[in-house]
């Protein structure tokens, strides 16, 4: 029988929080008197968290599901990989590290059941990061509602239904953004708000360089925003251009100007030649992801899974999805096509 209830956790950086975090969390689910399982994800980490994984399971086979990837491959492919892996009717997420409270999780089962939502965020009453990790998120939450024309905020702890999870499984590309695929997919979206505690051991996964890396993901991966910012800043380069050709003309007519050409020569290849390389940049970014998604860049691999489910009861769930389900996940090849 299917879990109701299934908990993903994708793990890096974890080993000393992932089991004081599980334990509560068994508590919590025990106490609602629900069936449940959890799902645990080592994201490549470099410490010995795929030990404590590997412990956690052994003590509980029936509720613990221990999947390592190969590498670090991120948040959201690492969550997908648990997502497709887990059989609860109701999906939950969260983070490692413990500033997602456990026991705040009943809080957004009860709103998404009796909100009839397809999924509800738990959005912190006071955010506990530091001051640059709050920018970026400010950032990216702006980004977000803007090219998805929501007005709520996104967080990692997650409550979601099966089918919108199942949803967005065929997605197969590498640069995974959750949020943004479950945005396309449903508006019935809600939110409670939860506690945000301190951190107890190590540092955020996520920093200024990579909240701005996935940023430009969410820009290029779901809007041709930038590529219009780029059309626009042409058309004003031109009618710069022109209206200051214009300048020159009469000043030249008026014999104001001692050195024939050079004033609008510099001006000219200054603007329009850093239009071209910021437009030349941009385009490269989209044929980039376009090469490495043509050329099966793995969404992420699967190095060992404990506590999985057999191949029979995997295509039941998934619906009796065709082979082509694996070579998805695993950014295989068909039998058919050569080696590179």
């Amino acid at each position: 029988m299917s879990a109701s209830l299934s908990v993903v956790i994708p793990c890096y950086g974890s080993e000393h929080t992932i089991r004081p975090l599980v334990e509560r969390l068994v508590r919590v689910l025990e106490a609602e008197g629900r069936s449940f399982e959890i799902v645990l994800v080592d994201d490549g980490s470099p410490d010995g968290v795929w030990e404590v994984l590997t412990a956690l399971h052994r003590e509980r086979p029936e509720q613990i599901v221990a999947i390592q990837l190969m590498r670090n491959f991120g948040q959201h492919n690492a969550l997908m990989a648990g997502l497709r892996r887990a059989r609860g009717d109701v999906l939950v997420t969260l983070d490692d590290d413990l500033q997602h409270p456990p026991e705040e999780v009943p809080k957004l089962l009860r709103a998404l059941e009796e909100g009839n939502l397809d999924l509800v965020y738990g959005t912190y009453e006071e955010r506990r990061h530091r001051g640059w990790r709050n920018a970026g998120s400010w950032l990216v939450t702006g980004l977000f509602r803007k090219l998805f024309g929501v007005d709520f905020t996104f967080t990692s702890l997650r409550a979601l239904r099966r089918e919108l999870a199942e949803s967005v499984f065929t997605y197969s590309l590498n640069f995974t953004f959750l949020d943004g695929l479950f945005a396309w997919t449903t508006t019935r979206i809600g939110s409670v708000p939860i506690r945000h505690e301190l951190r107890r051991a190590g540092a955020s996964g996520y920093s200024l360089s990579k909240l701005l890396l996935l940023s430009l993901n969410m820009l290029t991966n779901f809007s041709l925003a930038p590529l219009q910012v780029v059309s626009w800043l042409g058309v004003a380069a031109a009618g710069l251009g022109l209206g200051l050709g214009g300048v020159y003309l009469i000043q030249t007519l008026l014999g104001r100007v001692t050195v024939p050409g050079y004033a609008s020569s510099i001006v000219a290849t200054l603007t329009l030649g850093g239009i071209q390389l910021l437009a030349l940049g941009i385009i490269g970014e989209y044929l980039g992801r376009v090469h490495l998604n043509i050329n099966r860049k793995p969404q992420y691999v699967e190095r060992h899974v404990l506590g999985s489910r057999t191949p029979s009861e995997e295509q039941h769930v998934l619906g009796s999805r065709t082979p082509s389900v694996e070579q998805r996940v695993l950014g295989s090849r068909t039998p058919s096509e050569p080696d590179a």
